[in-house]
Order: C-alpha cells, then sequence, then structure tokens
C-alpha cells in the first residue's frame, strides 16, 4: 500500500497527500487495506472519532476523523480529525460550504467556454447502479450540485497511433457542493469525461501516462478550532506532473 504522506498536523486534526489508488474505508464486504486502516494504527487515540459504519453483519466500521472522501483513484489534499469536537466543527463547515476545495482535473477536448459553472442536479443512473447521473438517464432523487470550473492550459497531440487528433484541457475546478462523483459527472455531462475515467468514459484510451483516473484534490481551505485560517496544498504525484509536462 502507498502511504498518505502527512503534509500538515496539529492536535485538531490533520492534512493528508491520499494516494490514488488507496479507498478511503471499507465497505463493509472485502477486507482491502484502507485509509481508515492507516490512520488506526498511526493514530489509535482517534478510533472512535467521527461516525462509524456497520457492515451487513452488523459490525461496527470505524471511520476515524473522516469528515469527507476521496475516490479510490484520486489523489491529494484530505482533511481527518482527531478529536470528536474538531470533527464536528469540520462537519458544520462542510454542510455550510465553508470549506473552499480546489481540484486540478486533465479532461477531453477543448471547451468553447473556457470559464464557468455547472449547476446541475445529480441522481443515480438508470444503466449502472454504480454510476451517477447529471442528465436525463438519472433516476431516484435529485440533489443539487454545482461545479465551477476554469481551463487552465490546452494541448493537442499529434499521434499517429490515435484515428483522431486528441485534444486535452487541464482545468481547476472548485465543487461547491459535495455529491459523489460530482467533478466527473459534471465533467461527463458536458462531453469533456476526466482522463482515465473508466467509470464514466470505459470506451476511451489511457493516454498522457495515467493508468488512473486524472483527477487531484490540489489544495484545501478551513478553519481550524480556533478560527484560524488553514489552507494546504498537495503537492502532484508523479504521473500528474508528468502529464503537466505536455501542457506547454
Amino acid at each position: 500500500m502507498k502511504e498518505p504522506i502527512i503534509l500538515f498536523e496539529n492536535k485538531n486534526l490533520l492534512v493528508i497527500n491520499k494516494p490514488a489508488g488507496l479507498v478511503v474505508h471499507s465497505d463493509g464486504k472485502t477486507k482491502e487495506v484502507n485509509l481508515c486502516d492507516w490512520l488506526i494504527e498511526k493514530y489509535p487515540k482517534i478510533k472512535e472519532v467521527g461516525e462509524p459504519g456497520k457492515n451487513p453483519e452488523g459490525e461496527i466500521i470505524y471511520r476515524p476523523g473522516i469528515v469527507h472522501r476521496l475516490d479510490r483513484e484520486t489523489s491529494g489534499a484530505m482533511v481527518i480529525a482527531k478529536t470528536q469536537e474538531c470533527f464536528e466543527y469540520l462537519k458544520e463547515q462542510f454542510q455550510n460550504r465553508e470549506v473552499h476545495k480546489t481540484y486540478n482535473a486533465v479532461v477531453w477536448g477543448l471547451f468553447k467556454e473556457k470559464k464557468g459553472e455547472v449547476d446541475r442536479p445529480i441522481g443515480r443512473s438508470k444503466s449502472d447502479f454504480r454510476k451517477w447521473s447529471a442528465g436525463r438517464f438519472a433516476r431516484g432523487e435529485m440533489r443539487e450540485a454545482v461545479t465551477e470550473y476554469k481551463v487552465l492550459k490546452e494541448i493537442t497531440l499529434e499521434n499517429q497511433d490515435y484515428k483522431i487528433t486528441p485534444s486535452f484541457s487541464l482545468i481547476e475546478c472548485h465543487p461547491l457542493t459535495g455529491r459523489t462523483h460530482q467533478i466527473r459527472v459534471h465533467m461527463h455531462f458536458l462531453h469533456h469525461p476526466v482522463v482515465g475515467d473508466g467509470l464514466y468514459a470505459p470506451n476511451h484510451p489511457k493516454v498522457l501516462g495515467f493508468e488512473r483516473l486524472a483527477l487531484h484534490s490540489r489544495s484545501i481551505e478551513f478553519t481550524d478550532l480556533g478560527g484560524g485560517l488553514i489552507k494546504i496544498e498537495a503537492p502532484y504525484p508523479e504521473d500528474f506532473g508528468s502529464a503537466l509536462k505536455l501542457f506547454v
């Protein structure tokens, strides 16, 4: 298991750089090593902090200090509470949309509008229980979802290995809500799926050196219990850093 890197820590919380491939917590069905296992081993006193879940047998699944999650294949900044008081304080900030998150993603294609906002509710996909949808193929409860995006750089590759001449955009995203797969779903809705997204763009090849989802939680900004502002930036992992060199 690739271990998280601690970017910041005090008595109330820590901010980590989560590696791609590491799931945050167990689904109760598999025994896969996850971020919560690492947290309990490194910080045994925070084992019961937060809101534990239960597996199908009714056994408790501890989620120590987990206030928010990143998808398995998403890397980057993630805040963990070390006390219940801090957990409740951070949870309230997330609910009130006072936590500012910045993501970088590499997506397929070039945008006509280089800056914009996707304000589209998200529901379950009609076609695949693993997926969510912001379009007419959604079902069930539709939950508000808003994502701001901005194109940072663009590239078009001249490569004989492709049937078409592919173009890509490096974007910055600010999810104003925290829905599951939100950035991935909204980019798919705009017809600019995230590179390496096998769930929402299964027919797209792996490109630019990405063997996983090209999505990185670049920074997170919030206030600590004392009211002080904390903003932490997560360095790019190797695959992301290598891909960015192509955007000149």
